[in-house]
């Protein structure tokens, strides 16, 4: 019995069981343990492949298993946090429509489903992405109420506690999965700073960021991979 080929789907089925705990301690609005099962989760995410790589055992069944787990820890799980955060926010004195809001914080999850089907099919997404990771989406929109209890500025208490903003923030996240916009990736393939300069920079600024704001830094430091593959695409298209 090869052992190996096996071990790398254990992982992807212990990235779903913490999607599953973080589903959990979601529905209990227990914001910041479903925020750290969803990291062990995106963790595993990252060490599944490295492993059915490094034994060479890479399969069909395992990049099926690997997006089926990542549909509940990247995919549910934010939709849920969001749903929570809307319906924290909401009055029962508002206008009848306006109580239908929380439900399309799961518009979140259709995105994500239908980016991680598009994902085992399309072909270009081997070295990069084309799209927001829905790891990456998962860890802002997880941040978003680990923000809002952490913060005194009433500017951000006010955005985070907005329906409309909150909505806003749902659609561009289903958007921003989906679009059509390459995103480095941060896959260090040879060591060579000249080769990996864009890499560097980026973690370099996202530990400064999560040094100096903490939780807010991880909303930042999604909008600064963003922004650093746009100007980088700029770039290489001169």
């Amino acid at each position: 019995m090869n052992i190996k080929k096996h071990i790398p789907n254990l992982i992807t089925l212990l990235n779903l069981f913490s999607g599953c705990i973080a589903l959990v301690f979601a529905f209990n609005a227990k914001f910041e343990m479903a925020f750290y099962f969803v990291c062990l989760g995106i963790f595993l995410d990252f060490f599944d492949g490295f492993f059915a790589r490094l034994f060479k055992v890479s399969s069909p069944l395992g990049l099926q298993l690997d997006s089926l787990a990542d549909m509940v820890t990247s995919g549910v799980v934010p939709g849920l946090v969001m749903f929570q955060m809307m319906v924290s926010n909401s009055s029962s004195s508002v206008e009848s429509y306006l109580q239908f809001f929380p439900y399309l914080a799961f518009i979140i999850t259709l995105g994500s489903c239908y980016r991680l089907a598009n994902f085992n099919v399309d072909t270009r997404q081997t070295d990069s992405f084309i799209g927001l990771p829905t790891p990456a989406n998962a860890l802002f929109i997880l941040s978003l109420p680990l923000v809002l209890q952490n913060t005194d500025s009433l500017f951000v208490i006010e955005l985070l506690t907005n329906q409309w903003f909150l909505l806003l923030i749902t659609f561009l996240s289903a958007y921003m999965l989906n679009a059509e916009i390459p995103l480095f990736s941060l896959k260090i393939k040879k060591f060579s700073f000249k080769e990996n300069a864009l890499q560097i920079i980026f973690l370099v600024l996202s530990f400064l960021l999560l040094i100096f704001f903490q939780y807010l830094g991880i909303p930042l430091l999604i909008l600064l991979y963003v922004l650093l593959s746009v100007v980088n695409n700029k770039v290489l298209q001169k």
